[in-house]
């Protein structure tokens, strides 16, 4: 019991990095002797030291024959930092708990190896349930070669995103769209279509004024910005790109247009053009932010992990627009389903999780 206690510990503190750390893992590590806790430490952002470090770092001497419990199985390998597996060792704790195995290829067991050759006690399986949950988007990206996909969608009770004449702001309250920029920051690449770009202008940036809790924004990573344009309808002067954080212009078709200096293009081919880009995007993590026609193409091919609807106490009427654009469906079998991961109230609205729990074949 003692054991679930300090890697509760350990789970907490990596919290501390879920909006800063991509594409790493958010770890976090505990160091106990004589059950006192003598170092702790969290993983902050890729390149720099990671949770072991920090920990062995505080405890000092303190380490020695004493128990890590860190939330990630210690690397192996050689990348920006030194290995974690090696470090513990040299500071010669006596045991090591680890939550889960890592699935990086580069590790995957060869840092609880390291540490048993050595004469260290190494476990893992404590607490891994809680464990995964603070990095779905590593996982699915280690264990498929896909990013974590979430859609972000705003609705009336009755199911509408918009009025007739495409008016939408605002349907959801403050707090709403300042909880929005919280899952921004969690994501590291935000997807939308030309469609809302040319509407719009967003700028689909972490808006750090709005950040709905205590944070050092100063560390909070921006997310690559992506926009589909299969017809290259977007000019160079949109807002969109006077926001100057890096973004993706995409199509299927070779692009002549200019852009300033942080905008890149990229051409993909049609079959699979989804699929493509997901494979392409460089991070663990995907927020779609886009209007009923994307949003249900990355549903209907099955890309999506999660659906976040933030539903408003309004009600707008059938002639307004609908919430997704899927195909038409002649029996319920077909229709995609979820389970409900999380309900809250965020100010006057819902923020319902969802997860996807059958996709039709």
């Amino acid at each position: 019991m003692t054991d679930a206690i300090w890697m509760a510990r350990a789970i907490k503190l990596a919290a501390k990095g879920r909006y800063t750390t991509e594409p790493n893992p958010a770890v976090g590590c505990v160091i106990v002797k004589n059950g006192e806790i003598v170092g702790e430490g969290w993983h902050q952002q890729a390149g720099t030291p990671h949770a072991e470090i920090h920990a062995l770092n505080m405890a000092g001497a303190n380490a020695s024959g004493a128990t890590a419990y860190v939330t990630l199985e210690p690397c192996a390998h050689y990348g920006r930092t030194p290995p974690c597996a090696e470090a513990l060792v040299k500071a010669g704790v006596a045991r090591v708990v680890a939550a889960m195995v890592d699935p990086n290829p580069k590790v995957a067991g060869k840092g609880l190896k390291i540490l048993e050759d050595a004469g260290i006690k190494a476990e893992s399986g404590l607490l891994e349930a809680d464990a995964r949950a603070l990095n779905p988007g590593f996982l699915k990206k280690m264990e498929t070669g896909l990013p974590y996909v979430r859609v972000k969608l705003a609705a009336s009770i009755d199911g509408r995103t918009a009025l007739n004449n495409g008016q939408s702001k605002w349907i959801t309250g403050p707090e709403a769209r300042s909880d929005v920029q919280r899952l921004r920051a969690m994501s590291g690449a935000i997807i939308t279509g030309a469609g809302t770009v040319l509407a719009d202008e967003p700028s689909l940036n972490v808006r750090l004024n709005q950040f709905p809790e205590p944070y050092p924004l100063e560390q909070v990573r921006q997310p690559l910005r992506v926009v589909l344009d299969r017809r290259q309808r977007l000019g160079s002067d949109n807002g969109f790109f006077q926001v100057p954080t890096p973004a993706w212009v995409v199509s299927n078709h070779q692009d002549h247009r200019t852009f300033p200096d942080h905008v890149e293009t990229l051409r993909l081919p049609e079959e699979g053009f989804l699929t493509a880009l997901l494979k392409k995007l460089p991070v663990n993590s995907v927020l779609i932010e886009a209007g009923a026609k994307l949003a249900g193409a990355f549903i209907a091919e099955g890309l999506v992990d999660e659906l976040v609807l933030y539903q408003a106490p309004v009600v707008m009427g059938d002639q307004s627009r609908g919430l997704l654009a899927l195909p038409v469906f002649s029996e319920m079998a077909q229709a995609p389903r979820f389970s409900i991961k999380d309900v809250r109230q965020v100010g006057d609205d819902i923020r319902l999780t969802l997860e996807v729990s059958c996709l039709p074949a």
